[in-house]
């Protein structure tokens, strides 16, 4: 039943077949010879059909656009057959063809294909040998067409020229096979052109076929994810004789001039749809001087421009894509051989016409229409039939036993054949995957050079390589500097920003921000700087950022230490100035080891001035605080310890005086007064340290500075001094009006004025100073202050005692005591009678202990003979009662009294 069902299925295609073949033109020419098997070859000898419509509605079709470059095409397979017969790669079978005129239309191919169906339904008397394989067509909307009428009896068909897409899904197109790549690389190729060369704002023309609109789609794709756009994008009718070519053309052409920003276009048409658009294009300056890249269907055809007329440099510039060139040796040689006698090729009525109308020159003319890519894909068709007839009738007699278009089919998709030296085969999408070539158009001084090969296109790699140095720099030479964008390229340092309602490829270019950058042209975004990098606005690239800080070496830090060593220096100096003048009178008036507590918390105040230099770390920005703090409070507590001791000396009414002397305890006094700083920096210290911190500055330095952190716990440490020294400074006003050698009480004053004024202008300087000389500002005020105590503390004492020692005596003293007394009279009677001891010459007797000092007075109190008063606390006083009493007259007597300094306290 199934061998009666192939039988009857059969015979209705041949009934089919044979009613196809007598549909319209009666009889059409065909070029043929016989062989053992038979190899059909469609290719496209004419480009158009010219359609009449008669009276009865019948219409007459006539082939016309004779097109030399596809005859020899044909005579490229004849060539290839000949040669395997004539060195018998076969044996004893030999290889025949039947070539038919597609005429670039899919009617008149579909017509004709019948003729390949012949033999294998026996109907033809003259042809007894089937067509097994047949050999194009050229135009993949032909392919398609064709492919599925010989897939009805498995005629596997191998095109040289049909490139789409469509045609490698095995399940609609089983018979299909290729010896060129499909579209999908090509445009691929093209994109890879278009970005090398920073093209994104391109023109394209197309036509309205299966390959034009294949391609054109996966061009935009491709160029799509490369951020290339289509200006524009012209369809023209695939048919020449289509009725609205004319306008198609017209309208091209004014699209291609008004884009005067598009210099390169893409062409996927038809040489006769480039020569067409070429002869306007060149009538109007504005459409000349582009780049043109031209797809593997025209970029061989010089025909397109009529150089009588025109150069190549009028058009502009021509790359063009095409297949694998193959070598043009031996079809060279066949056309040099080929018979200039028509009647010698009766059985080629396509060459026979030709050489008609050419005569002597026909052979030079069709040398100049050989393209080495249609050489290279019509060969390897051939050589791939040849093979699988190789292979299947190696074990078997194919004269007698006939081969099928199934067996052959099945063979040609295993079959590995070879070319030029190098393997082939075809993969399981039936298509051949070898590279492209781009080309280079060159004018000549006869003719148009449309085969010079500058680079190679790598569909496994999907790369360009030029095949030299030399042809790249030719590449480049001829392109020059062609600019195609829709907008000039963003330079580094900006990047694209899209502008509503434009392609993407129209942009505006925005400078990046500041820490931003972008280090390449048309960058699509700004890219933030890494830490501890920076950029100024629209920067290409980020550089380190600095440190900054008071460094060591920097001037200003120099001369703070400078003065910090040289307080360091004289605080020592004025040290062992004391210690060696230890029992003088200056030195134990001064308070001896009170004034040595003082020297030692200057010179930790001076040493804290050095932590606030350098880079700064966290245990430094905690230790600088917190050392002065408590350095500089120990200070004032001493100070304050020797103000008070001015009261306690001075005051004259005994109950108050008796209370203040049992409130006297300068060691526990100062040590109450350092508890409550420690208190302050302790609570700071615990609950927020300060630490290192960092910003960054108007001159993008990252600028490294201790943070204080706890601004209430940093006034409050400063407050806390500043109430001690307000104390400080009170209780030594009173007494800024003793004698010469107890003047203590003023120099105090004057330390304390200094110290508020720094401190106060410390304050608005401190809050506005933001940079790393923020550190100095403080620096400059401990420094004043610290000087400001040393100064009016111990420099004049020190003048005394290197420089006046006549006036560091017990003698001078006295005197000093007794005029100061003298100018006290009547004041001093007044307290006489009150029974007031004087308290100066009581210190003067505490400073003093075991010296003349007190016999001295007790001869001038003899000299005097006071009467003792009742209310006197001690008989030694009453010299001293005689002198007040002397002094009567003075009415400051009192006053300078009670101002008498602590500098008497032992």
């Amino acid at each position: 039943m199934d061998s009666w069902r192939k039988i009857k299925q059969s015979f209705s295609f041949c009934i089919f077949f044979v009613v196809l073949s007598h549909h319209g033109t009666k009889s059409f020419e065909q070029a043929t010879a016989e062989g053992d098997i038979i190899i059909g070859g469609l290719f496209p000898i004419h480009e158009s059909v010219n359609v009449t419509v008669n009276y009865d509605g019948s219409e007459n079709q006539t082939c016309d656009r004779f097109s030399t470059a596809n005859l020899v095409q044909s005579l490229i397979m004849v060539q290839a057959l000949e040669e395997i017969n004539q060195k018998q790669e076969l044996g004893n079978l030999t290889l025949g063809y039947l070539i038919l005129d597609s005429c670039g239309d899919v009617t008149t191919a579909l017509r004709k294909i019948p003729s390949f169906m012949k033999g294998n339904c026996n109907t033809s008397a003259q042809q007894s040998s089937p067509v097994l394989a047949v050999i194009g067509g050229y135009y993949s909307e032909i392919a398609i067409a064709v492919t599925r009428l010989l897939n009805l009896e498995y005629i596997p068909e191998i095109s040289y020229g049909a490139t789409s897409g469509l045609l490698s899904d095995k399940t609609r197109f089983p018979s299909f096979m290729r010896t060129v790549p499909q579209d999908d690389h090509q445009a691929r190729a093209i994109s890879e052109i278009l970005d090398n060369n920073g093209w994104t704002w391109v023109g394209v023309l197309t036509t309205d076929g299966e390959y034009g609109r294949y391609i054109t789609e996966r061009l935009w794709y491709y160029t799509n994810q490369k951020g290339i756009c289509f200006a524009f994008t012209s369809v023209l009718p695939d048919d020449l004789n289509d009725y609205s070519l004319g306008k198609s053309i017209e309208s091209t052409v004014k699209t291609i001039i008004d884009n005067e920003n598009v210099s390169v276009i893409v062409s996927f048409a038809k040489p006769d749809h480039m020569m067409y658009i070429f002869q306007k294009l060149l009538n109007d300056p504005q459409g000349t001087r582009r780049v043109w890249l031209a797809s593997d269907i025209w970029s061989q055809s010089p025909e397109i421009l009529n150089t009588k007329k025109h150069t190549l440099s009028d058009i502009g510039t021509i790359i063009g894509v095409t297949f694998k060139s193959g070598n043009t040796t031996k079809l060279e040689r066949y056309l040099d051989d080929l018979d200039e006698n028509p009647n010698h090729h009766k059985n080629n009525p396509f060459l026979s016409t030709f050489l008609k109308l050419h005569g002597s020159t026909s052979s030079e003319e069709l040398k100049t229409m050989i393209y080495p890519s249609a050489v290279f894909s019509i060969e390897l068709a051939v050589k791939a039939i040849a093979q699988a007839v190789e292979d299947l009738c190696t074990d078997r007699d194919c004269k007698t036993k006939r081969l099928s278009p199934l067996e052959l089919r099945g063979a040609l998709r295993k079959a590995k054949f070879h070319m030029d030296g190098k393997n082939y085969s075809f993969d399981p999408h039936g298509d051949l995957n070898a590279e492209y070539d781009i080309i280079l158009w060159k004018q000549t001084s006869e003719s148009l050079d449309v085969h010079d090969i500058v680079a190679h296109y790598s569909i496994l790699q999907s790369s360009l390589t030029f095949i030299s140095q030399e042809a790249r720099d030719a590449f480049y030479i001829y392109i020059g500097n062609v600019t195609s964008r829709c907008t000039d390229s963003c330079q580094p340092g900006y990047s694209k920003t899209s502008v509503s309602g434009q392609p993407r490829c129209c942009y505006q270019c925005e400078p990046c921000a500041e820490n931003y950058f972008s280090n390449t042209t048309d960058s699509e975004k700004c890219n933030p700087c890494e830490k501890n990098y920076y950029s100024l606005k629209g920067s290409s690239k980020c550089l380190p950022r600095k440190t900054d800080f008071l460094k060591w070496g920097d001037v200003y830090l120099i001369v703070l230490l400078s003065f910090t060593s040289l307080g360091a220096v004289l605080t020592i100096v004025v040290g062992i100035i004391f210690l060696a003048h230890w029992n003088t009178p200056v030195v134990r008036s001064s308070v001896g080891p009170i004034s040595i507590i003082l020297l030692l918390s200057l010179m930790i105040t001076f040493t804290s001035v050095i932590l606030f230099g350098g880079p700064p770390n966290s245990y430094q920005c905690q230790a600088r605080q917190v050392v002065f703090g408590l350095s500089f409070t120990l200070c004032v507590s001493c100070i304050m310890v020797k103000s008070f001791k001015i009261v306690l000396a001075f005051e004259f009414d005994p109950d108050t005086q008796n209370v203040l002397k049992k409130l006297y305890k300068p060691y526990l006094i100062i040590a109450v007064c350092m508890a409550g700083q420690v208190v302050i920096v302790t609570t700071w210290l615990v609950h927020s340290p300060p630490s290192t911190d960092s910003e960054i500055t108007k001159d993008n330095m990252k600028l490294i500075f201790c943070n204080e952190k706890l601004i209430p716990a940093f006034g409050a440490m400063l407050v806390y001094i500043g109430l001690l020294a307000l104390i400080c400074f009170g209780i030594a006003f009173k007494g800024r009006k003793l004698p010469d050698s107890y003047n203590d009480a003023k120099f105090i004053t004057f330390a304390m004025l200094i110290y508020f004024i720094s401190w106060i202008m410390f304050g608005p300087v401190y809050v506005n100073v933001t940079d790393k000389y923020l550190p100095a500002v403080e620096m400059v005020v401990i420094l004043i202050s610290a000087y400001g105590i040393l100064f009016c503390q111990f420099f004049t004492k020190c003048y005394i005692i290197l420089c006046k020692k006549e006036a560091n005596t017990e003698k001078s003293f006295r005197r000093d005591i007794r005029n100061y007394s003298r100018d006290r009279k009547g004041s001093e009677d007044e307290l006489s009678s009150k029974g007031i001891e004087n308290p100066t010459l009581s210190l003067s007797l505490e400073s003093f202990p075991n010296s003349q000092f007190s016999d001295s007075i007790t001869d001038w109190s003899s000299i005097r003979q006071p009467s003792v008063s009742s209310n006197s606390l001690s008989p030694v006083l009453n010299p001293q009662q005689n002198i007040l009493q002397d002094n009567l007259n003075s009415s400051k007597t009192l006053k300078r009294i009670s101002s008498l300094p602590s500098s008497l306290i032992k």
